[in-house]
């Protein structure tokens, strides 16, 4: 795993993605990077940070040299992989937050679409260029982007292939919090620590399914599944815990169970 490492401090895990000058992702990266998720999840972290190393970019994109052999026959197998993986981050089981620093474009944007918190230093750059190229965003972008920020806005970054300020991204709600330049990754990794620290590990997870579940349902339905995991989080030590430690005015001592 050359170009995707991992580490980890207090029971967070950071992914870094390693290949200058602009860690653009060719199709073993992507392979990489779903490995180092398939290392994390055997680990005792409790959440996960993603980054770009360097402060050009968080990544600027797939690397373009894969697209001129690319055909009808081998195309939707060729995104189906990144898809696969970026999904997989999606749905991992436990928080990813990502720290984008500088330019998040393309397959970048797409990666950080994928996570679930996203933290911009207020010099990033966000944008999905591909119409640009003669192609779609394929690792997600259409689907994902206007389920965070709408239909009509989607459409507009998507068709114009522009890119966007941090503070626009922020604006619009595809960034969750802004650092000023060179801290995104501190404030992610101070975020990721907080969650590790102070919170149940079992209920963070249900509440990271219930939200992303949920929000395909009707809203009737959501509030059912709410109530269900609920009541599953009741049975754990992690809540007799919580309560204990509420009451007797000291930090609980959470172990994931």
């Amino acid at each position: 795993m050359g170009q995707v490492t991992v580490s980890y401090e207090e029971k967070v895990a950071l992914i870094t993605i390693d290949n200058p000058p602009l860690n653009a992702l060719s199709k073993d990266i992507v392979e990489e990077l779903g490995k180092a998720f398939d290392r994390v999840v055997r680990s005792d972290a409790r959440v996960v940070v993603v980054t770009g190393a360097g402060d050009k970019a968080f990544v600027a994109g797939a690397d373009i040299s894969q697209f001129p052999s690319l055909s009808s026959a081998d195309g939707p197998d060729f995104v189906r992989h990144g898809q696969r993986i970026y999904r997989r981050i999606a749905e991992f089981d436990r928080p990813v937050i990502c720290a984008v620093n500088g330019y998040a474009l393309g397959g970048g944007c797409e990666l950080a679409l994928s996570c679930d918190i996203r933290v911009a230093a207020e010099n990033a750059k966000f944008g999905l260029p591909e119409v640009t190229l003669g192609i779609l965003p394929g690792y997600g972008g259409t689907q994902r982007l206007p389920r965070l920020v709408g239909k009509g806005m989607a459409k507009k970054l998507i068709f114009s292939g522009d890119p966007i300020s941090a503070q626009e991204a922020y604006r619009i709600g595809l960034v969750e919090q802004l650092a000023p330049a060179g801290e995104a990754l501190d404030q992610a990794l101070d975020l990721a620590r907080r969650i590790a620290r102070r919170c149940a590990p079992a209920a963070v997870r249900e509440a990271k399914r219930v939200v992303d579940v949920g929000c395909a349902m009707s809203l009737n339905e959501g509030i059912e599944m709410e109530a269900q995991a609920f009541g599953r989080l009741c049975d754990t030590q992690d809540k007799n815990e919580g309560v204990a430690a509420f009451f007797e005015k000291r930090k609980a001592q959470f172990q994931g169970k």
